[in-house]
């Protein structure tokens, strides 16, 4: 559990020291990614998005477990 908190907090880190370009990346605007806007409602649902990240973590899981 340790090692696992420590990589977590690793991760964010990271991802707050390159979020100036990681922001401008595609994610959630990939096509596939459901998008509703009226007049004074706007509903996004990042469908793409959420399998690819999912496909990812999982990869990654699967190559440390090996």
């Amino acid at each position: 559990m340790q090692r696992f908190l420590i990589i977590l907090g690793v991760l964010l880190f990271a991802a707050g020291v390159f979020w100036p370009w990681l922001s401008k990346l595609p994610l959630g605007r990939l096509p596939g990614d459901i998008t509703i806007e009226r007049e004074n409602f706007t509903f996004h649902f990042p469908l793409m998005t959420s399998i690819l990240v999912s496909v990812l973590l999982t990869l990654i899981l699967w190559l440390s477990r090996k």
